[in-house]
């Protein structure tokens, strides 16, 4: 077995595709990751923006969180309904560009991407900063365990999609259960005590209140925060196809199971804070616990339960990444398929999955971990832009396919649909505004620049169609037979193949060889003519050109770049056939000991010629 093989697995032929096929419970890890661990981050970041209030603030925290839930549930519903309409992959891009027209289509795409590049960054950085927070000895190594994360997901993911849900199955589950767990603890004991928990870990004191009341920016701000933990519930649209058969009603039943899994962590957790007395420590201040933290010590104590949902809490943040590798490449072969971004993310690798766009993505993430050093935390409000501009255009797009079906039902659901379009669009535009001076500015330039990016490929290979294009049938006419030019260093066994390759091209064939002012040329004469003009004379077959060009400044690749040009010109109408020898060394080392001018001639030629000059490479194989 190959190292690659070791690394990536073995190559999984087409017809083996159905057994790549996952179900629910591999689909959960795969696709619902990101919005699962969103919960760990989600009403945190909500009740930071609620500090000035102290513990009025968590008054406030309940409101807040049945909003989102409402707003998710609407989300929710969109999507089920985006499944079935499109069993073919039904993300925002391909409703937002059948229903609404490729630049609505085109701004869902850039919203997407731009989003799940911040979710592998910010998401790997935000795990290994709780690990951090928890380790402090691991501080000098933030970056390393960074990249090392990336490398360990971006590895699984090339290994294929079931292998994908089969290795983060574990610390999934583990995070469900035990967080699901203390949510279901700490009610009962809240509801056995009158809605008055004794907290066995007590949280710290909230800080006295600099706000005496809570005003609406305040909280439309608090609200924007905690809409992050909505992030990533698109993903199963973009999959449908990964599923098996039935695959429609599997991919609902994941989306289902995500989204009711996730509704009741967010309204437990807003709950058992408010019972519980849990306010927000500033992030980075001296004493900083998250909200899970003293959430799960206040309801179970710091024993050995609290220890494995942290670590679970811990890898579910530093592996949710693993949604936008499982969305990224394939939002990105959808925009390919109509040509705006470059062909090569059409088409899947040896494991089945789409490897250029989980190689784009893993590169674009790794460079943003290296310049923020693995410390991007200032980034995770903005995730909520593009998931909310991307939710806006699919429910918009939503509209428009209900209006064509037409029909009652296709009317009750085309409702359902507005008002998500409606809600979510508003959300975003509050997300926007409450976040554009902490670095929503930067999304709102990085959608246009890519917005621009995409129509310049597109015109690309529009221009490329166009010149391409041959609407005639093919023309029978008596073909010429080109001048041949031979690329000729000296007389050897490569030399002898090429010439004799280059007679059955042509018998006008021109030997081009470069002779520097010191080098003498008898010897390349005496071999030429007893070695090639004396057989070809005794046998009647015409005799090749030599052609001495040289060259005063020791330059050997420019006269016969400029040769080929200047017969190319002179024989208007014909073509030129540049054959060039090259040796094949058995060791890739074995490079290093040669000039290796024969690859820099071709790209020399190809570089500077046109569809009147052909270049053919002639390997030569060493043992």
């Amino acid at each position: 077995m190959s190292f690659r093989d070791l690394l990536l697995g073995k190559p999984i032929p087409t017809a083996e595709e159905r057994q790549q096929k996952i179900g629910t419970l591999e689909g959960i890890p795969v696709f619902g990751l990101d919005a699962l661990g969103s919960a760990a981050y989600g009403p945190e970041a909500a009740l930071t923006l609620l500090l000035p209030l102290g513990v009025a603030g968590l008054r406030y925290i309940v409101p807040i969180s049945v909003c989102i839930i409402a707003l998710l549930a609407i989300v929710f519903f969109s999507y089920r309904q985006t499944i079935a309409a499109y069993p073919g992959g039904g993300g925002s891009y391909t409703v937002a560009s059948e229903n609404l027209g490729p630049f609505p289509g085109l701004l869902a795409a850039a919203a997407l991407m731009i989003d799940y590049i911040l979710v592998v960054a910010v998401g790997i950085s935000a795990g290994v900063g709780a690990l951090v927070s928890a380790v402090p000895s691991l501080l000098p190594h933030t970056l390393g365990l960074c990249l090392a994360i990336l490398f360990l997901i971006t590895l699984v993911n090339l290994r294929g999609v079931r292998e994908t849900g089969l290795a983060f199955m574990a610390p999934t589950y583990v995070f469900v259960a035990t967080l699901l767990g203390t949510i279901a603890f700490g009610v009962v004991k809240s509801v056995l005590a009158g809605g008055h928990p004794a907290p066995i870990a007590a949280p710290p004191a909230a800080a006295s209140a600099s706000v005496a009341v809570a005003g609406g920016w305040l909280l439309l701000q608090s609200f924007a925060n905690g809409c992050t933990a909505m992030t990533g519930v698109e993903a199963v649209s973009n999959g449908v196809r990964t599923f098996r058969d039935p695959r429609v009603p599997n991919a609902q039943r994941t989306l289902t199971t995500i989204i009711g899994i996730l509704i009741v962590m967010l309204a437990g957790i807003a709950y058992l804070a408010h019972a519980y007395g849990i306010v927000a420590t500033r992030p980075g201040a001296p004493g900083y616990q998250s909200v899970l933290s003293m959430l799960v010590a206040a309801v179970a104590g710091r024993g050995a339960f609290y220890y494995v949902t942290i670590a679970s809490i811990l890898a579910v943040l530093a592996l949710q990444a693993n949604t936008a590798f499982a969305d990224f490449p394939r939002v990105c072969r959808a925009v390919a398929q109509n040509s705006f971004l470059p062909h090569t993310f059409r088409y899947r690798g040896r494991r089945l999955v789409y490897s250029e766009g989980i190689l784009v993505l893993a590169a674009i993430a790794g460079v943003l971990l290296v310049i923020f050093g693995g410390v991007t935390d200032r980034l995770i409000p903005l995730f909520a832009i593009g998931a909310f501009l991307a939710f806006t255009m699919s429910q918009a797009g939503m509209v428009g396919h209900w209006k064509r079906q037409g029909g009652r039902r296709s009317r009750h659901f085309m409702i359902i649909n507005a008002a998500g379009a409606v809600a979510t669009g508003i959300t975003a535009l509050i997300v926007l505004v409450a976040k554009f001076t902490q670095g929503a500015w930067v999304t709102a330039i990085l959608i246009p620049a890519l917005l621009a990016l995409m129509i310049t490929v597109r015109r690309h290979y529009r221009r490329t169609e166009r010149e391409l294009d041959a609407a005639n049938a093919l023309k029978l006419k008596a073909p010429e037979r080109p001048l041949v030019v031979l690329a000729y260093e000296a007389w050897n066994k490569v030399a002898e193949n090429a010439l004799q390759f280059a007679l059955t091209l042509s018998p006008e064939v021109h030997a081009v060889h470069v002779t520097a002012e010191d080098e003498s040329c008898e010897r390349l004469l005496s071999e030429w003519n007893s070695r090639v003009v004396a057989p070809l004379r005794a046998s009647g077959m015409p005799e090749p050109k030599l052609v001495r060009l040289p060259s005063p400044y020791r330059a050997v690749l420019s006269p016969i770049v400029s040769y080929v040009l200047e017969l190319e010109v002179a024989h208007p109408g014909r073509l030129v056939a540049v054959l060039v020898p090259e040796l094949v060394e058995t060791r890739w080392y074995h490079y290093l000991l040669r000039t290796n001018r024969a690859e820099l001639l071709k790209a020399m030629l190809i570089g500077k010629g046109n569809q009147k000059i052909v270049v053919i490479s002639l390997p030569w194989y060493l043992d």
